[in-house]
């Protein structure tokens, strides 16, 4: 297991000043097993909006987009991430598309937002043998997953890059690898007390 740098890590709690982090990405990026070991470095709760919903509606999310679609499930979406935002020293791992709807980003902007940038390629070899992602349910073959992980992630991509901090993942990167690149990030985007760098310059202007 890598080991992470403490001062890194004291760096870039520095630069969050205790406000909540909104981790942002395809399906299979690794938003939840990534959040987790984040929120354990810097002493965070964690949590995954996807779990929140089904916890609070009662049904899986599969059971969910069939009975009111995928604009019904988003509403639900919303309703979670405004409460989850009102808190702070939270890692929040995010649905999807989550980063489509306008008011959401109302939301995430109580917080610092890390894009985990992960090739389709990637997310192929994680999602092919999983059955529980309502938005691919049609894909039957390995080339129909690929196409359609293509198409979500051409509508979003625009979205994804209005985060604060961009963190490619590859195939060959650990966890931990992972982790250190968002804590560069933040260290390297934001200013202290979680102000991005661009807000810093504009009130010292």
């Amino acid at each position: 297991m890598m080991t992470i740098d403490p001062q890194l890590v004291d760096q870039a709690r520095l630069h969050l000043g205790g406000v909540s982090l909104f981790l942002v990405g395809m399906m299979g990026c690794g938003k939840s097993t990534t959040g987790k070991r984040l929120a354990q470095q810097l002493g965070y709760r964690f949590c995954d909006t996807d779990q929140l919903i089904v916890q609070v509606a009662g049904r899986t999310i599969p059971e969910l987009f069939a009975e009111v679609g995928e604009a019904g499930f988003r509403r639900w979406e919303s309703q979670v991430l405004a409460e989850v935002s009102s808190y702070t020293r939270l890692v929040v791992a995010t649905g999807g598309g989550i980063v489509t709807q306008p008011l959401n980003w109302s939301y995430l902007h109580h917080g610092v937002v890390v894009w985990l940038d992960t090739p389709v390629e990637v997310l192929v070899q994680r999602l092919q043998h999983r059955h529980d992602r309502p938005l691919l349910a049609q894909a039957g073959t390995p080339q129909q997953l690929r196409q359609q992980l293509q198409e979500l992630l051409t509508q979003r991509r625009a979205y994804y890059a209005q985060a604060d901090v961009q963190v490619t993942v590859t195939a060959q990167m650990t966890v931990g690898q992972v982790l250190q690149a968002i804590l560069q990030g933040i260290v390297g985007n934001t200013h202290p007390r979680g102000q991005s760098v661009k807000d810093a310059r504009r009130i010292g202007e």
